[in-house]
């Protein structure tokens, strides 16, 4: 069976997760496919799991880049010249 904590904390997208504590959940979904833990059902209820996790961070990433468009004069992009770390 898959790890209620994890389960429980999947679920919780529905509420307001932050960025950084959906990209968490989604590594430990991850780490637990990778270990191969539990049954074929299990590890494609994770698999699910981490694909709804995954629209909602790359739905949070569109609405932060929406965001620092609208800050830039004109809606223009500008180009990002810092580290690739300094991104997240």
């Amino acid at each position: 069976m898959v790890d209620s904590n994890l389960r429980g904390n999947v679920m919780n997208t529905q509420m307001q997760l932050t960025f950084e504590e959906a990209l968490t959940q989604l590594q430990q979904l991850v780490e637990a496919l990778e270990r191969g833990d539990g049954s074929l059902e299990e590890s494609l209820e994770r698999y699910e799991q981490g694909m709804k996790l995954v629209a909602y961070c790359q739905e949070l990433l569109d609405k932060a880049e929406l965001r620092v468009q609208e800050l830039l004069p004109n809606g223009e992009e500008a180009p990002f010249s810092g580290p690739m770390e300094s991104r997240s």
